[in-house]
């Protein structure tokens, strides 16, 4: 018997919520097959990178396997490369070795969340780190660590001060979040080397807009700013980086800030796996109708980062956010089930609740059923809530575990990646590629006719 196959691209909060709902009902058919292909075997907590990046939490407090929520769906750590929509096909490649694999689909959501936008600006791409994995937050959590190190290793005040200047492009969420956790970090840390004063410490927010957090208001957004000014937080506005070298930011008023690092929080775009699919495209997201479905190409579906769902109430399209970012999956996970067995399908409807933010120690800023307010309450009704919605028992005790450790105990400042790790691994990765492309070639020749061989020869 033919299965009706469904392939879900992307484990992110949108593709898991998918696939957590099928899990449930058509993979446990016989008749359908159901599988979910990811970057990574886990999805990650996105909410919480700052509080990795600034050690409130370990790296692995805020993943989760996806083989130990999935039941039933089938999982494929792999990174998808290309889709045919003629063939009905997936193609991607997963390993080390980077094999390539093929997928047919019935059905396909695309899920695939969005990617770090440098908008071409010089050097920026090179230099700059970034806020989208865990990888990122773990590793600029170890680059505080090692520039408080090299600083302490230098004589010049003009270089320490340098080594520990750090600016974030883009005042939003991420960037505000990440400003205020990498202030109280460094700033807490730098007691712990006598040779440095917390004065040769530089954190500087460049926003283009007139306030911080736009989508909190300009009251929450002023708040923000003043609170961050108050633990001593450069805030630049009405300005964007306009080129990075690695050592100075430049700005588009045509300033220079002296810096050895640059976190880029600025600008996402769709995964560029959508680029050549067919339809219409908002700011390069996948036009989608109020069934999550792409018009004129059945089977195929699209919600999260790189869909533009539209908003019936507004006329505009909903925010990308984790919390329409699971609505979308589960109802876009309940229309493919209804297509199958041939239901009617239902709209996606959904307001947003409510939006939260953290701006440093013992401080947020929140919006909630149209209510402002700020301060020490939101901060704990930003953690409150996230832990509810970290998926998974262990972890919420883990991360409890870890903040009620952190009002306790100062962080800790030990480097748990260095550089030589990252050296080792990638010389690693480069022999192991490099064998299998000579075991490739191998095999291709002996699967050569001898005569075939003689007149290339």
């Amino acid at each position: 018997m033919k299965k009706t196959k469904v392939i879900i691209l992307g484990g992110g909060f949108a593709g898991l919520s998918a696939a957590m709902y099928l899990d449930k009902t058509l993979a446990r058919r016989g008749d359908a097959e159901v599988i979910l292909i990811n970057r990574e075997n886990f999805i990650l907590f996105t909410p919480m990178l700052h509080e990795v990046a600034a050690g409130d939490l370990y790296p692995g407090d805020i993943v989760n396997p996806i083989r130990r929520i999935l039941r039933h769906v089938k999982f494929v750590e792999a990174e998808v490369q290309a889709i045919d929509l003629s063939a009905r096909r997936v193609r991607s490649v997963g390993g080390v070795a980077r094999l390539a694999l093929e997928f047919e689909f019935d059905h396909l959501l695309l899920t695939l969340g969005s990617e770090t936008n440098f908008f071409d600006l010089p050097g920026v791409s090179d230099w700059a780190v970034t806020m989208k994995s865990m990888s990122d937050a773990a590793l600029l959590r170890n680059r505080v660590v090692a520039l408080l190190e090299e600083a302490n290793l230098q004589s010049d005040p003009a270089v320490r001060r340098q080594v520990l200047t750090f600016v974030t492009a883009g005042g939003g969420f991420a960037g505000a979040e990440t400003t205020g956790a990498i202030n109280d970090f460094v700033r807490e840390a730098v007691r712990y080397y006598p040779d440095l004063s917390e004065e040769l410490i530089r954190v500087v927010i460049v926003h283009p807009g007139d306030f911080l957090l736009p989508e909190l208001g300009e009251e929450l957004g002023n708040y923000a700013e003043r609170k961050l000014r108050e633990r001593k937080v450069e805030v630049i506005k009405g300005v964007r980086v306009a080129s990075y070298d690695g050592l100075h930011v430049t700005l588009t008023d045509g300033k220079s800030i002296p810096a050895s690092t640059l976190i880029w929080t600025a600008g996402v775009k769709p995964s560029p796996v959508i680029a050549p699919l067919p339809g219409q495209k908002e700011r390069g997201r996948l036009l989608v109708n109020e069934f999550l479905g792409v018009p004129g190409v059945p089977g195929l579906w699209a919600a999260g980062d790189c869909a533009a769902v539209p908003d019936s109430k507004t006329g505009k399209f909903h925010p990308p956010t984790a919390q329409h970012g699971l609505r979308e999956g589960l109802i876009a996970a309940k229309n493919i089930e209804a297509a199958i067995l041939g239901r009617p399908p239902r709209p996606f409807v959904f307001t947003t609740l409510g939006q939260l933010a953290t701006i440093g120690r013992r401080t947020g800023v929140a919006m909630v059923f149209g209510m402002k307010f700020s301060g020490f309450v939101a901060w704990g009704l930003w953690r409150m809530v996230y832990l509810m919605k970290l998926p998974r028992l262990p972890k919420k005790l883990r991360v409890l575990v870890g903040w009620t450790l952190d009002l306790l105990f100062a962080r800790d400042i030990e480097q748990m990646i260095t550089l030589r790790d990252v050296e080792a691994l990638s010389e690693l990765a480069g022999r192991i590629r490099a064998r299998v492309k000579q075991q490739q070639s191998s095999v291709t020749v002996a699967s050569t006719p001898d005569s075939v061989i003689r007149n290339q020869i």
